[in-house]
């Protein structure tokens, strides 16, 4: 019964489609215009990614931290390390340079030579004071270095800050307005301002400036993704254009196919727009993946119709058939991919859910296009010429598919061995997987801006913040001293460990007021001790300057403090032997019933979000095996035969994370969608050969050797042709700057490779080895869905 409403259904739909041609013409045009109109609400993401839900329990301690302290990666750093800057010419502009970028109405507060305040003590009023480190502008090299030497020498509080005493580096630090960091403000202020008045300074001066800090960092690696999305759909489209005109040989067929994807491209970032989700580093994949998906359907479809052209020529029943026949398949094989990608809506993250949405609904968009496209274009024109059917009979095609026979026929025992010996070896290599939670691991390593986070590292040991958050429980509880040797001693502790920066918090603050006490001299750089703490707070709470430097450390109550560190780019191993030293040393020190003491910060976020997206991403990937096992139950009514169809597609992810354990490619965000997309990809090869298995036991009469051997040799050229295709389009992702990126493109290619190689030798073999078991004509004698063509495209044998 369903088999009857199911053919009636695509019957009625190509009669549909061939009657109303113009129409859908005009409503594909009409849609597509409507969706080119949303271009211009399609935003490019302005904040770092946060992989974890907003209930989960680090999440809301980040947002904590957030509505306390404000947002903590609102900081920009500069720096130069070329002892030509202590000339009065070169000093000078860049001081003026650091005047420059304060008048930016999107710079809060800059920190550098320029502005630098001495703390120090008035001795009449009783309290401390700020005073300008430059009094006025030195017009002397002997002027600079008395400058220089008393910065390095005796304020200690501005190392590792300001400058570096080993390599005499000088920094300039740049807040940025906390309520443009995450806008396109700072994008804008980042690539038309900054970056302009960093090239002017360079040109002027012939120094090198190094910039960093998380603002930039966002901000340029944002502009990369950009300028990748066209070189990735210039590539598939060029890729892709030019494997589908070496199989058919014919620019009309090459030049339909291009204008189905173009379009579906359009359409892709139509749906962002209208949906009006941010362009990540994920989203921005799917225009270049609608091209790889688009064009098999492109082949299945302009296969088909040929085909029927060659067979009788009636250009009418050609087409109706193509949509008829191939309509279906095309339709089940995309229901599949898109099953891979709408996997992911169902995790907690906020980035994965987007990306499976846009993914899942432009896939079946695709398929749309493809089908209604195709069919209307080629009834307007000619019937293909002789020439264009010539790849229909290609020699080097027959070879293939009598090497794949040969195999199953002659050797199903070895492909066996060796498929036993792959998924063995996989495994061992899957123990070796580390996971990656560095969140600029992916980012282009020879881009000048990567260069310059690895020369912040060097010079100041870090730009990526890591926040340790104190809740004393009680008001002004901060400047106790008992809280405060607390705090300096788990600060000694931070700077005992090379991967992080010298941490910076209130503490400083009160040993800057000691030492501004004994009249600044630096040995003094220390807490009060008890005795002094008495009189030396008191000053401090006189001096309001003191007050507003605090502001930054301390919240409004006195009750929580803030220790800031900077963490270097390090493995996720040494990364969390780093958290679970401080999480121990911070249990020690600060007792639970009188501390509520957490570490917190973009750096452990992005850490934890990794670990959280892994576990989610194993759910997607077992609930896509489970709805794909329940499509093949619906189409098969086996058990034994989902068993079956799950091996050929499961093995080859088995061997992909094998291999990604060998060449040390970790687990990270980028890699972890490998194999929801794979396997939904690589599923639709076994659709198609069960498919026309299954048709062709009801032709033969159940026998099972003839029916194998006549879908291999049916099925076995288009899985060929579009696993081409697929392997190379996916291929070009190769050619990006991110080593993510780099990694989904080979990763995606292998597996699919491995998955074609298992569909066309490993599934046939289980099929004629298992036959005794499977060939039960209750389970396969009512099919449930027409996928594939019967009596015209039924293998004819010759014995």
């Amino acid at each position: 019964m369903v088999a009857k409403l199911t053919k009636g259904f695509w019957a009625k739909t190509a009669n549909i489609i061939l009657r109303n041609r113009i129409l859908i013409l005009i409503l594909i045009t009409v849609l597509t215009v409507f969706l080119a109109l949303q271009w211009d609400k399609m935003r490019f993401s302005s904040s770092q990614a946060n992989l974890l839900p907003d209930h989960h329990p680090v999440n809301v301690q980040y947002q904590s931290f957030l509505k306390t302290f404000g947002e903590e990666g609102n900081v920009m750093v500069l720096a130069v390390k070329d002892s030509s800057l202590f000339t009065p010419s070169k000093f000078n502009r860049w001081n003026k340079f650091s005047k420059q970028l304060a008048a930016f109405p999107e710079v809060d507060f800059v920190l550098s030579t320029d502005n630098l305040q001495e703390l120090i003590k008035d001795t009449v009023k009783q309290q401390f004071v700020l005073q300008p480190f430059i009094k006025k502008a030195p017009t002397t090299k002997a002027e600079i270095d008395t400058l220089t030497s008393h910065l390095f020498n005796n304020l200690p509080f501005y190392e590792d800050l300001i400058y570096n005493k080993e390599t005499k580096t000088i920094r300039t630090i740049v807040y940025l307005d906390k309520d443009i960091v995450n806008t396109s403000a700072r994008k804008d202020f980042i690539l038309e301002d900054l970056n302009q008045l960093v090239k002017n300074f360079e040109d002027e001066t012939n120094l090198d400036v190094h910039v960093s800090g998380m603002p930039y960092i966002r901000t340029m690696n944002s502009q990369s993704i950009i300028n990748e999305i066209g070189k990735f759909i210039l590539a598939a489209l060029g890729v892709t254009s030019l494997i589908f005109f070496f199989f058919f040989r014919s620019f009309r067929a090459t030049i339909i196919s291009m204008c189905v994807v173009i379009i579906g491209v359009m359409w892709s970032f139509g749906v962002l727009g209208l949906l009006q989700y941010e362009i990540t580093v994920l989203t921005a994949l799917i225009p270049p993946l609608i091209i790889v998906i688009g064009i098999p359907n492109c082949i299945f479809l302009i296969n088909k119709y040929q085909q029927e052209v060659k067979k009788h020529g009636n250009q009418a029943l050609s087409l109706q058939r193509v949509i008829s026949k191939i309509g279906n398949a095309t339709l089940m094989t995309n229901i599949t991919t898109a099953s891979g990608f709408a996997t992911f809506i169902v995790t907690d993250s906020q980035l994965l859910k987007e990306f499976g949405i846009v993914a899942s609904i432009n896939i079946i968009g695709i398929f749309i296009l493809s089908l209604l496209i195709i069919p209307i274009v080629y009834s307007f024109m000619s019937l293909p010429k002789t020439k264009h059917l010539k790849h229909l009979n290609k020699r080097w095609i027959d070879t293939f598919v009598n090497w794949m026979e040969n195999i199953v026929r002659e050797k199903r025992i070895s492909v066996y061995i060796v498929s036993i010996c792959l998924l063995v070896i996989s495994i061992i290599g899957i123990y070796q997987i580390d996971i990656s939670g560095s969140p600029i691991e992916d980012m282009p390593k020879k881009a000048e801006f990567f260069q310059d986070i690895r020369f912040f590292e060097k010079e100041f040991d870090g730009i990526m913040p890591v926040e340790i958050v104190v809740d004393t429980k009680r008001k002004k509880g901060v400047l106790k001293p008992s809280t405060l040797k607390k705090m300096d001693e788990l600060s000694g502790l931070i700077h005992e460990i090379p991967e992080l920066s010298r941490p910076v918090s209130a503490v400083d603050l009160v040993k800057y007021s000691k030492q501004a006490f004994y009249s600044g001299i630096p040995k003094y750089y220390q807490l009060p001790t008890s005795q002094e703490n008495t009189f030396i707070m008191d000053i401090a709470r006189k001096s309001s300057s003191n007050g507003n430097l605090l502001k930054s450390f301390v919240d409004s109550t006195g009750q929580t403090a803030r220790i800031t560190t900077y963490m270097k780019d390090v493995k996720t191993v040494r990364m969390e032997a780093i958290e679970g030293k401080l999480k121990e040393n911070i249990d020690k020190i600060f007792p639970a019933e009188r501390y509520n003491v957490y570490m917190t910060g973009s750096a452990l976020i992005f850490l934890k979000g990794t670990k959280y997206l892994v576990n989610n991403l194993i759910m997607s990937l077992a609930l896509a095996i489970g709805l794909i096992g329940l499509f093949m139950a619906y189409l098969f009514r086996s058990f034994k035969m989902i068993i079956i169809s799950l091996i050929p597609n499961l093995l080859p992810l088995v061997i992909t994370a094998g291999l990604m354990g060998f060449v040390g490619v970790p687990i990270k965000p980028s890699t972890i969608l490998v194999f929801s997309i794979a396997f939904g990809i690589s599923v639709d090869d076994t659709i198609h050969f069960l498919a026309k298995y299954r048709q062709e036991l009801t032709a033969n009469n159940w026998r099972i050797k003839k029916s194998v051997y006549a879908a291999l040799r049916e099925t076995g050229v288009s899985m060929f042709y579009t696993s081409i295709v697929l392997f190379f389009g996916f291929s070009v992702f190769t050619i990006s700057s991110y080593g993510g990126t780099v990694a989904l493109g080979a990763l995606v290619s292998a597996t699919l490779l491995f998955a074609m190689l298992a569909n066309l030798i490993l599934l046939p073999s289980l099929l004629l080895s298992l036959e005794r078991n499977i060939a039960n004509k209750t389970v396969l004698k009512e099919p449930q869905i027409d996928i594939l063509p019967k009596e015209e495209d039924t293998f004819k044998e010759s014995e």
